[in-house]
């Protein structure tokens, strides 16, 4: 019996979405890092110079915001490049303080420049928000033009601050990001396992493998130049395999099982928790009563020796036979010029992305302009803010957000500045406000706006004082018109951006899993360790972007109708292509014969060319797999998924409607 297939992502405007609270933890450590970081910068170089360059160096902390998960080594050149764009955007913020019009554009440049460096070069969030942020700001701070090199040195000292207080990190060994990137993913294995037999499961299952293939990026990028390896470091290595195989074992048993293996899960709470301590590892021999009675080669079985192994492994503090000096296969990152070569080009999302969020914010800053607003930089700020959103749907929830959070800060900011505080006062408030903001944002960016709004507004009238009452009312209009016109950018510019790439994205996924069914069960081909690596690293990245392909598209398009008949086309080209990288997994995988291997190609042949043309399928009968039943399991139900979606596409044509199938009749013909 197939697994049931998970009810498709439904992203709504309602309440819930603007007023609710997002799993997860609070941020605590981030938000304690962020109040040091302005509180310093600001005390000290408002003592040093004045505090209306304190500010800006204030603003230029900020970069203590980014790169919080990734390896110190890696980190320290990530944050100084960022730490250079926080110093660039106060630089073109002051030279173009010249005219309101050359400020507004100047703006939307940063906004639209920033967007595409961030997403091409995969910066974590907050991405190119606080760089917009502060371009806005340094058009404000007296002295024009010619105080530019000073304003750009002020940012560059609270750049650094910000630098070391990120840093700081590195003097705890227990919270190493790359022990807490493979814990994650042994936590989300048993989250897998306890959604087996689950509506959840295809949900989980993607989060899961979102967390196996961060785990591998954050070990990666852990090896910078002059790296050493290490007894801990081959162990760390060692365990991030085998989650790796643990998970893809999973899947196959979550698509062959009704039930939840809840022993399993705890196991792997349990490996989670022995990452950074080899002494909590737990006893292989507490999984002897759940394999109880199993056959040795069933899948089950499998995933209990797996378990069994890792632990074992994760007891030794000494890694010198397994592990110990082997590569990952991979380079820390793309090299700068591929990745942005990529973000730029005709397939990316990135670039209708930039180009949206530019165009958008400058529009806004020029209407703002000629409606004659004193303070135009504000709603350029809150288009940005709102823009972050991505598509239609979470653009719209996080106006929602911004303008009620907005109202709510900017009456407490006001209250603030109404008493006339000293600036010591205001230095403590603006980075408790700040403190405040990072803890909560992961979670809901509404309350954070309330923290936000007032810590913007005491930043902004220390640079450039202005009338409190004044600044009150204008700030809620501003962020009116500013959420409004960053909603109209997200339905007017490139709104069907992710619905025209999705078919691409399921042809992609689609010929990769071939390539890798091919070599892993040819009789005549020997996969090395480094083949297995890559054509395990490739396929995951086509899975994983072709989930958020889809999640994208379904908020792009408001009537979620756009993309329901594609979303079983997902689900069966996902299951097939873990199904195809558990066979890289497994220890002793029959091979197929020519003949099956042929004709399996055919099938997925048959299967793309159904997709380009958008018509249905017409697969002949699949082979015989029955050391793989469920692979053939899923293609028949990608196939019996492309013919239902090819059914709305003609109900469409014959219609007129441009509801259903709209994705698939607008897109481009993925290439063959």
């Amino acid at each position: 019996m197939r697994a049931r297939v998970a009810e498709r992502p439904r992203p709504r405007v309602n309440p819930r979405a603007v007023f609710g609270l997002a799993s997860g933890r609070w941020a605590w450590t981030q938000g304690v890092k962020a109040g040091i970081a302005m509180s310093v910068s600001f005390s000290l170089v408002s003592v040093l110079f004045d505090a209306s360059v304190g500010a800006l160096a204030a603003l230029g902390s900020m970069t203590a915001l980014y790169e919080r998960n990734t390896p110190y080594p890696h980190r320290a050149g990530s944050l100084a490049l960022i730490a250079a764009g926080f110093v660039a955007s106060v630089a073109v913020g002051s030279l173009s303080s010249v005219t309101p019009w050359s400020a507004a554009v100047a703006i939307g440049a940063v906004a639209g420049a920033a967007t595409w460096l961030c997403q091409s070069l995969r910066v974590e969030p907050p991405g190119p928000f606080y760089f917009v942020l502060v371009c806005a700001i340094a058009t404000i701070v007296p002295g024009g033009i010619a105080e530019t090199p000073r304003h750009a040195g002020v940012a560059a000292v609270g750049a650094g601050i910000g630098w070391l207080v990120s840093m700081s990190g590195a003097l705890f060994p227990s919270r190493r990001p790359q022990d807490q990137a493979v814990a994650a993913a042994f936590r989300q294995l048993g989250a897998l396992l306890r959604a087996v037999g689950t509506p959840r499961l295809d949900h989980v299952q993607h989060e899961a493998s979102l967390a196996v293939a961060t785990a591998w990026r954050v070990a990666l990028q852990a090896q910078t130049r002059g790296y050493r390896d290490t007894a801990r470091a081959a162990r760390l290595r060692a365990l991030l395999r085998w989650v790796s195989d643990i998970h893809l074992t999973a899947t196959e048993v979550a698509l062959a099982r009704t039930a939840p293996l809840p022993a399993a899960a705890d196991f792997a709470d349990a490996l989670a928790r022995a990452v950074a301590r080899p002494d909590l590892a737990p006893d292989p021999e507490a999984l002897d009563e759940a394999r109880r009675g199993l056959r040795p080669r069933s899948l089950e079985a499998r995933l209990y020796r797996l378990l069994a192994r890792t632990a074992r492994g994760a007891r030794r503090t000494d890694h010198g036979g397994e592990g110990f000096g082997e590569e990952l296969y991979d380079r820390r990152t793309p090299p700068l010029r591929d990745a942005l070569r990529s973000g730029w080009s005709r397939d990316s999302l990135v670039r209708p992305t930039a180009l949206r969020m530019g165009i958008t914010v400058t529009a806004a800053g020029a209407l703002a302009i000629l409606l004659g607003f004193d303070r135009f930089y504000w709603v350029s700020v809150t288009a940005a803010s709102v823009l972050q959103g991505g598509n239609v749907v979470l653009t719209a929830n996080r106006s929602a957000q911004r303008a009620t959070g907005t109202v709510i800060g900017v009456v407490a900011g006001g209250g603030i500045l109404a008493l006339s505080p000293p600036l010591p006062v205001v230095i403590a408030a603006a980075a408790l406000l700040q403190a405040l903001a990072q803890t909560v944002i992961s979670r809901s960016f509404f309350y954070a706006s309330i923290a936000l709004t007032p810590m913007a507004l005491l930043l902004a009238h220390t640079a450039a004082p202005y009338p409190v009452d004044r600044l009150v009312q204008e700030r809620v209009v501003d962020t009116v018109v500013g959420s409004l016109v960053g909603i109209a950018g997200a339905l007017l510019l490139w709104r069907r951006a992710s619905a025209s790439r999705l078919p691409q994205a399921i042809a992609t996924a689609l010929r990769t899993s071939r390539r890798v069914l091919s070599e892993a069960l040819d009789p005549d081909v020997r996969v090395t360790p480094e083949q297995r690596y890559r054509l395990r690293r490739d396929l995951r990245a086509d899975l994983l972007r072709l989930r958020g392909v889809y999640d994208s598209a379904v908020g792009d398009v408001p009537r979620a109708e756009h993309t329901a008949p594609l979303w079983p086309v997902v689900v069966a080209v996902q299951r097939t292509g873990y199904l195809a990288l558990a066979t890289l997994t497994a220890e002793d995988v029959p091979p197929a014969t020519h003949i099956t291997l042929q004709r399996l190609g055919l099938a997925f042949d048959e299967l793309a060319e159904a997709l380009r043309e958008r018509r249905a399928p017409r697969l002949g009968a699949l082979p015989s797999m029955a050391d793989h039943p469920r692979l053939a399991m899923e293609l028949r139900a990608l196939a019996a998924a492309l013919r239902t979606a090819a059914a709305g596409t003609r109900t469409t044509r014959e219609t007129g409607d441009g509801a259903v199938g709209a994705p698939w009749r607008r897109a481009r013909p993925p290439a063959s």
